[in-house]
């Protein structure tokens, strides 16, 4: 049973990383949240995937500050929101009715509010 748990942990540990790889590219699919799920996931399920993000020049940052804080950078709150209100526009531009965009940008709205009130990473000494 327990290698059976491991090995799903490290199932959502890549199947995270590849959905934050991919909304890297694709607006409205978040990398945050999918990348730090796979952090999350990888500490139970897969040591050397762990070790990885940790030590990424772009993720292992964000990933420790989360870990340690519960933080976000400014500038990523700031590139979230942005990346959102795009995606809301587009919503609003290339659906064939507008009231379908509703649900995507009230969910948008409410995650980006809940990130912003996210604590920032302590200034480093």
């Amino acid at each position: 049973m327990r290698k059976l748990t491991r090995i799903g942990w490290w199932l959502l540990a890549y199947a995270s990383l590849g959905l934050g790889f991919i909304g890297i590219f694709l607006p409205g699919l978040p990398t945050v949240p999918f990348v730090l799920l796979s952090a999350f996931a990888a500490a139970r399920g897969s040591d050397r995937l762990h070790a990885w993000l940790l030590a990424h020049r772009r993720f292992g940052p964000m990933i420790r500050d989360w870990q340690a804080h519960g933080a976000v950078s400014r500038r990523a709150k700031r590139m979230a929101v942005a990346m959102m209100l795009l995606s809301g526009v587009l919503m609003l531009l290339l659906m064939p009715n507008r009231w379908m965009a509703l649900p995507g940008i009230v969910v948008m709205a409410i995650v980006g509010t809940w990130l912003w009130h996210r604590p920032e990473p302590p200034a480093s000494a």
